[in-house]
């Protein structure tokens, strides 16, 4: 049944409180209300998502509420177990949370308040009676249901993600349908997604297939279960030769689909070309970010630019290729390479393709999704600017974790490496400001120097390394010798500091620990952008150093510490 028909029942009295077109779930209100409940399950407890399969009407009495900030864990837990709705009872608080509004509003989940005189049995009871009648009477033609898939087509034109057509199919059918990307990421589909080993065998026999030419689609056992796997239809131009195979996107289903009647595997190729719509959408949206890429990777390198005019055509260049966007997007640059065990480079265009989807995480501190990505090859290298939040009161500097990313990278890649292959990564601080770009690119090349230098298969390395490995060399050096390369360098600021009164000493320390960020470093001493750059041109002028140049920051740093 659908969740409309199940508040239109009057004599269950119940109210929705999230999902009517005037909430702001990103969702419209009918596709809402639409959905399908295909089950009814009671939980209170904190984290439901083991017992729920999707489509669910969830009831919760909320004993496990207690305090604002609850409702966030749960709900997100709902939603990537693809429940239907949740129904929240008013017995235990005598009202529903704000805290639930809130959170169900945040993740677009419907949610219902369960007024103290009707019970859970009731609601339990109508719905299994709803559901009994559905199975009791006439199945869905196939000509029906594609009728609705035709119907769905239009949505997805408009760039709408394939999830209503496959949930459509699940709920009608009986079949849960996934599209996966070449390397096992789950792209669409039901909930909760298949377990990584699970994704990475299917991802594993589709690129085997496909390279002996077998004919779709292809089948799989993994464990004791059965899968079809179903490519689907390439949009557009081809990709380049090294990268093609992985950017390919597979339907997958646990059934045979080879003893079909004819009539559904009719149906289920015009679902792939269904989701190749999507699909079309998806590599229009990523050429423009694409093109954002080599389009700054290629004014930043062009050193013909004046500094100051770097801000100015990047925001125009950002401005230019992403509609409505006028200003430089928060970011982080991720530059990597690799090494062949026979000799010569790992493919570019592979390596972006491997590294994009290895980036994708919808949940973790930053979370990052494949519209965040923005990717591009230089030379033998691929380089991804990748978005990040803005700072927040919950996270005051957001920024890819270098250590976890070691992980994720070096999980997925590894499954494409041959045992001597080896791949360097660098990562760079957040660009908040378009000013500190072209540095913040330097940087990133030069703790790919570093990552390079590393015995592991996989490597990611960024600017804290690049300090951790100078302070290790540090204590090999005479300490007569680091006082007086110290002194060389900081003396002229100490008897500046020391003869008008200045903070230079002081701003030097701060502009290096803010990474050269003039943004964080101005907040930071409270100065006007502006009064921090000329404060940097005294230091540079008074020691004869080029701040913008990493040597001199480290050296710098180095005295410093010395």
């Amino acid at each position: 049944m659908r969740l409309r028909e199940l508040l239109d029942d009057t004599e269950l009295g119940l109210l929705l409180l999230v999902g009517h077109a005037t909430d702001e779930t990103g969702s419209s209100a009918d596709g809402l209300l639409d959905r399908a409940i295909s089950a009814v399950a009671t939980n209170d407890l904190a984290d439901p998502g083991r017992f729920l399969t999707g489509g669910e009407l969830v009831l919760t009495g909320l004993a496990w509420w207690r305090a604002d900030g609850d409702a966030e864990s749960f709900v997100r837990v709902l939603r990537r177990a693809g429940v239907t709705a949740l129904a929240a009872g008013e017995v235990e608080h005598g009202l529903v949370p704000h805290d639930l509004v809130r959170a169900c509003r945040r993740h677009g989940l419907p949610l219902i308040a369960v007024r103290p005189e009707t019970s859970f049995a009731a609601v339990t009871e109508r719905v299994l009676l709803r559901l009994h009648r559905r199975d009791a009477g006439s199945p869905a033609s196939t000509a029906s249901l594609a009728a609705l898939v035709e119907r769905h087509r239009r949505l997805l034109a408009d760039r709408a993600a394939p999830d209503s057509v496959l949930e459509l199919l699940r709920h009608t059918l009986g079949l849960d349908v996934r599209v996966l990307s070449a390397t096992g990421r789950q792209i669409a589909g039901a909930r909760p997604p298949l377990r990584a080993k699970t994704a990475a065998a299917l991802a594993a026999r589709h690129l085997a297939a496909r390279r002996a030419g077998e004919t779709a689609p292809h089948t799989v056992t993994v464990g004791a279960r059965l899968y079809s796997l179903v490519p689907v239809p390439v949009p557009g131009p081809a990709r380049a030769p090294d990268a093609a195979e992985l950017g390919d996107w597979l339907l997958v289903m646990e059934s045979d689909t080879s003893l079909w009647p004819a009539p559904d595997r009719e149906l289920l190729d015009r679902t792939a070309e269904l989701v190749a719509d999507a699909r079309a959408a998806h590599e229009q949206s990523k050429t423009a970010r694409n093109d954002l890429a080599d389009r700054s990777l290629a004014l930043l390198h062009d050193s013909s630019v004046p500094a100051e005019e770097i801000p100015i055509r990047l925001r125009s260049t950002a401005q230019a290729v992403v509609s409505g966007v006028g200003y430089w997007p928060r970011c982080q640059f991720v530059i990597a390479s690799g090494e062949r065990r026979g000799g010569g480079p790992v493919p570019a265009a592979a390596l972006r393709v491997l590294l994009e989807e290895a980036l994708v995480q919808e949940d973790g501190p930053v979370p990052v999704s494949s519209e965040d990505i923005a990717a591009t090859v230089d030379g033998d290298r691929a380089v991804l600017l990748v978005l990040v939040p803005e700072p927040s009161d919950t996270r005051p500097d957001p920024a890819l974790d270098h250590a976890a990313l070691q992980r994720r990278l070096s999980a997925a890649l590894a499954r494409w490496l041959g045992p001597g292959d080896g791949v360097a990564i660098g990562v760079s601080s957040p660009v908040a400001d378009p000013g500190n770009a072209r540095r913040s690119l330097e940087q990133t090349h030069n703790a790919l120097r570093i990552a390079h230098a590393a015995p592991e298969q996989v490597t990611v390395r960024g600017p804290e390394d690049l300090t951790s490995h100078i302070l290790t060399l540090l204590p090999l050096i005479p300490a007569e010798a680091r006082r007086a390369f110290a002194a060389r360098l900081l003396d002229p600021l100490r008897d500046h500091d020391a003869r008008h009164r200045t903070e230079l000493l002081a701003t030097l320390e701060a502009f290096l620990d803010c990474d050269a960020s003039w943004t964080a470093c101005a907040a930071r001493l409270r100065l006007h952008v502006n009064s921090l750059r000329r404060r940097i041109a005294r230091i540079e002028h008074l020691t004869h150093r080029d701040l913008s140049r990493l040597e001199t920051r480290l050296d710098f740093l180095a005295a410093l510490k010395a």
